[in-house]
């Protein structure tokens, strides 16, 4: 533990659905939730607006709609979430080199170790200038936590949202975590959540007096001794600036189960392909291939194969996928097929058992199909996902808001502009065309740099006067320096 709040945590609020508002002006303000929309979907991200009807992340589609029928319901456009993610690690590194992403909307930064800050006043000017570069260079806001250690600076953030920041002064942590409940604390889910309630433990405070070996007589040895520390605010773990890659995979999960064994085939082989574009991506290799059947039953089976060296070899991991595969039974429908490489390596090895019979060709971006591969051809309208960019040769740029029968309804509109009007297309109309995403702030280098100064040497002016003075909110207690929307 620290004696001065320098570890910081990062959360962007409601990311995924953030950013869709923030490039839609017609959604701005309104419900959005952010998930598969399929019957098997899940919930993603909900805006805010979308919480107040109960919708929350990893919730079932079907719940979310019941909930919040007049919402917008959109696919998922994680390129364009990740490069607003790169523009807010890119500020986080300027801070620091010890940055710890966690996902793409969320890190810890050690801001001693960068110099940027060394006491209190210090670490709160380093977080509100934060937010206004973020909010200058993206158009987005994001929630941060000041604290001694990282399991404060997240409750912390946690604290602060939505767009706020809020700082936990040193010596103030247990009476701050006491009253809280149980289920503040990292790790303690619904299950050990409800454990502890049933002995009559219901806040942080209960979980210090049980004790040690109460805890550990409960929930076992490891989570015993974790939760005790936790509850006396003790946490010594460093921010990792690099978290190292154990496995690379990728899975999809199908509306209607498949019942074709070389659908299923087929299907295993996109996914093969897709998980080496990944490792490719990240100048990886790796020696063992994972394959992840879910079957109709909910019954999950996973088969591994080990090579002799690692590969990011194509025909390699396919082949592999594809013996695996024979090794599992697929009658009755499989609802979820995946296909990982673990073992990883940055070289490698050509695999000396590869069976493939043709000349194996490097894998490129048009060899692998988006869409996933059926025995029928993929209807024309599921090019069009809602929420995903479009362009008209004379209207310009837009947005799908829905397709089917054969048509496609488009929002024509742009981060800077007013709310778009709305037409209906033919799915193959030939002046309508799959789109990039726009920025979602426009600017020369020269005018961004100077408006994200300016704005944070506003907001960190206004924080160091309400700091010093002492000043917070009426309903936070005094070991909190809170500041909202600056």
């Amino acid at each position: 533990m620290r004696n001065a709040p320098t570890i910081l945590h990062l959360d962007m609020d409601a990311f995924y659905a953030q950013a869709e508002q923030a490039s839609k002006p017609s959604l701005r303000g309104k419900a959005v939730v952010v998930g598969g929309l399929g019957p098997r979907g899940v919930v993603a991200t909900a805006s805010y607006e979308a919480r107040t009807f109960g919708v929350h992340s990893a919730m079932p589609m079907a719940q979310a709609r019941r909930l919040a029928p007049n919402a917008a319901y959109l696919v998922p456009r994680f390129g364009f979430y990740r490069s607003i993610s790169d523009q807010v690690m890119a500020l986080l590194r300027a801070l620091s080199p010890l940055v710890e992403p966690l996902s793409l909307d969320e890190a810890f930064v050690d801001l001693e170790a960068g110099g940027t800050a060394w006491d209190g006043e210090s670490a709160l000017l380093a977080g509100i200038r934060l937010r206004a570069d973020i909010r200058a260079v993206t158009g987005l806001t994001g929630s941060v936590g000041l604290a001694s250690c990282k399991m404060l600076a997240k409750i912390a953030s946690e604290q602060a949202k939505p767009d706020g920041l809020v700082l936990i002064e040193p010596g103030t942590e247990r009476a701050l975590l006491g009253p809280m409940p149980v289920r503040t604390l990292p790790g303690v889910g619904p299950a050990t959540g409800d454990h502890l309630r049933r002995a009559g433990i219901t806040t942080v405070d209960e979980i210090a007096e049980a004790g040690e070996d109460e805890l550990v007589r409960m929930v076992g040895k490891a989570h015993g001794h974790a939760l005790y520390a936790m509850a006396l605010a003790r946490d010594d773990r460093p921010v990792v600036a690099e978290r190292e890659t154990k496995s690379v995979s990728v899975e999809d999960t199908y509306d209607l189960d498949i019942h074709d064994r070389v659908r299923v085939g087929l299907e295993v082989r996109r996914l093969a392909d897709r998980c080496v574009r990944r490792l490719r991506e990240s100048g990886l290799s790796g020696r063992t291939i994972v394959l992840k059947v879910r079957r109709y039953d909910f019954s999950t089976l996973t088969r591994s194969e080990t090579l002799r060296g690692p590969t990011d070899d194509p025909g390699v991991v396919r082949e592999a996928a594809a013996r695996l595969l024979d090794s599992v039974d697929t009658t009755g429908g499989v609802r979820l097929l995946g296909v990982g490489v673990s073992g990883l390596a940055d070289f490698t090895q050509e695999d000396l058992f590869a069976q493939a019979a043709e000349e194996r060709a490097d894998l490129s971006e048009e060899e692998v199909p988006d869409e996933p591969v059926g025995e029928e051809p993929v209807p024309a309208e599921h090019r069009w996902r809602p929420g995903h960019d479009v362009r008209h040769a004379e209207l310009g740029h837009g947005w799908v808001q829905g397709s089917g029968l054969g048509r496609v309804t488009v929002r024509f509109e742009t981060p800077e502009s007013e709310p778009g009007r709305v037409r209906t297309f033919r799915v193959d109309d030939p002046e309508l065309a799959v789109a990039e995403p726009l920025p979602l702030v426009r600017r020369t280098p020269e005018e961004g740099d100077s408006a994200a100064e300016e704005a944070a040497e506003k907001a960190a002016g206004k924080a160091a006067e309400r700091f010093v003075a002492g000043e917070g909110t009426p309903d936070q207690t005094e070991s909190l320096q809170r500041v909202k929307g600056v």
